[in-house]
């Protein structure tokens, strides 16, 4: 995909949709994934933490997997956000799939930056899922959006 058009789907996916399970999201201040999602949060996205080892992270909840979630609230994600090994993507790209089955959505499968796995994009697009590799949700928000 060239980066014009890349980047006209990140625009559309931050613009549309406003609900975002973030797996792996750490309740440390200064870790990414903590970082990321305090800044989602601060610009008025719905945050749904997911991380068997944490209670809550940012004033929310965390649920030890996506299908540990409730459904009144797993029935509005719109994006899950991983922050997990690359090792670990499969199986969340297979819980993804099945809350799609369930409620009609999530929309997209974001992998943070640094986490790729062809496997889990395939069984991901081939599940109707939009799919980002290898980029950052703040920076691209960042970029696309500037203050």
């Amino acid at each position: 995909m060239n980066n014009n058009k890349e980047e006209e789907q990140i625009k559309e996916i931050l613009t549309k949709y406003q609900t975002i399970a973030i797996v792996g999201l750490s309740n440390t201040i200064g870790k990414p994934s903590h970082r990321v999602a305090a800044y989602l949060k601060q610009h008025n996205y719905y945050i749904i933490p997911v991380n068997p080892t944490i209670n809550q992270a940012l004033g929310s909840k965390s649920y030890k997997n996506l299908l540990d979630i409730p459904p009144k609230l797993a029935k509005n994600i719109e994006i899950v956000d991983i922050f997990r090994k690359s090792t670990s993507v499969l199986q969340i790209v297979d819980e993804t799939i099945e809350l799609k089955k369930r409620y009609g959505q999530p929309f997209v499968v974001w992998l943070q930056l640094g986490i790729q796995n062809e496997v889990a994009t395939e069984t991901a697009k081939q599940a109707g899922l939009t799919i980002i590799m290898d980029k950052c949700l703040m920076e691209e928000h960042m970029h696309l959006f500037p203050h």
